[in-house]
Formats: structure tokens, sequence, C-alpha cells
């Protein structure tokens, strides 16, 4: 798989680049900053874009408008973003529209490397990828007394913040430890619950989910 990396700091950057290399992505890029980060996905077409949402020249939100105007242009690109704070809002601004090959990770991920690899991979093959602290977030935002959010069990929010990261039913069953088969019933409830359909895809079954967070 292919990966551009648009990064400021030169240490992380780097660091980042040869981990990736080191678990069998290919690097085609690697820059530090919004502008030249566009034009090499435009002259490369990698895979996967991954990009800081803090970038030069402000510091503040080059990075999320960098990602969007990536979306728009190059829908066929994923597009992953680090940061090392946590904003729902940037997250439901980045997923909002279109939720296919995106995700939002804490830098912090990245010690994990075979999470981050199979997070980076889902987002290339147009799965998504959320930072378990913004699936929190989400999940947790005051809700009015009559959402159906409210109605969730605790083990169906579990299994809810698992699906929203766009874990499998298999995955989720390893992470809770529980059968398959006991999670298939917790999302049957789940989509009852909030009254939507399941798809005959995992990621299209992700994806509703992702909508129904950022009402």
């Amino acid at each position: 798989m292919r990966v551009a990396i648009c990064e400021d700091s030169t240490l992380f950057r780097e660091g980042l680049a040869r981990l990736l290399q080191e678990a069998g992505f290919q690097v085609v890029t690697s820059v530090d900053n919004a502008e030249s980060l566009l034009e090499q996905v435009a002259a490369t077409r990698p895979d996967v874009a991954l990009l800081d949402i803090r970038l030069p020249p402000t510091h503040t939100d080059e990075g999320l408008r960098a990602a969007e105007t990536l979306r728009l242009r190059h829908p066929e690109v994923g597009v992953l973003v680090l940061s090392q704070y946590v904003r729902v809002s940037y997250a439901v601004e980045l997923l909002g529209g279109r939720n296919e090959g995106v995700g939002y990770l804490l830098k912090d991920r990245v010690s994990d490397l075979a999470e981050f690899a199979a997070a980076i991979r889902r987002v290339g093959t147009g799965g998504s990828a959320l930072d378990p602290v913004v699936i929190e977030q989400l999940v947790s935002r005051h809700r009015q007394p009559d959402d159906p959010l409210i109605q969730l069990t605790e083990r169906e929010r579990d299994v809810l913040r698992l699906m929203a990261e766009g874990r499998t039913n298999m995955a989720i069953a390893a992470r809770l430890v529980i059968a398959e088969r006991t999670v298939e019933k917790h999302c049957t409830s789940i989509f009852a619950k909030l009254g939507l359909e399941a798809g005959p895809h995992d990621h299209r079954r992700v994806l509703a989910v992702l909508r129904y967070l950022n009402a």
C-alpha cells in the first residue's frame, strides 16, 4: 500500500516514514506542509494520505482543510488525520457527507504499530478508523431524553464503539471475549433501537452508525 505523509515535525515525520516502511508500506512522499501534500498527492496518487491536523503557517486547522480538499479532489485516496488533541468537532467535520476511506487517530496510537498499520489499511481500502477516545466522546455527548442512544445497554455501547472504529464482528468478539454470535445479536439490537438497517457489508454498517453518531 502506497502512503503519503504530511507532518511538520521532522523527527516525527522521519520516524513515521521509517516505521511504515518496516511495516511493509511504500512511502511515496513525505512533506511538511499542506500545499506540498496536495501537489504530491496529485502527482503520486497514493492509497492513503497521513497528515497532521495542525500544520504551518498558523498551526490551527490547515491539515483538516487539506484533508477536506483531498477528499473532494481525490475521492479514491484514503485520508487519515493524526492529532495530539481530541476535537469532536474536527471528527464530525471530517466525516461529514462521506465516511468511506477516512480516519482520525491520536498520535499516541502510532506507538502500537500493528494497530496503526491495520488502521491505515482499513482507510486505504475504503473503511474507517476512528480513535477510541473520539468514539467515546461522540457516544457520550449530551443527549436529549428521547435520544435512542440512551436505550442502549452498557454492552451494546461497547459494541457500538468498536463498530464505529471499523471493527468486524469477529474482531469485536475477540476484543470483548464473547462469541461472534453474541456480537451479531447485540448488533441486531443496536440497529433496532437506533432505527438503522443493517447493510449486507460490514463497512456500510459502520458508516450508518457513524452518520448516526454525527447527527
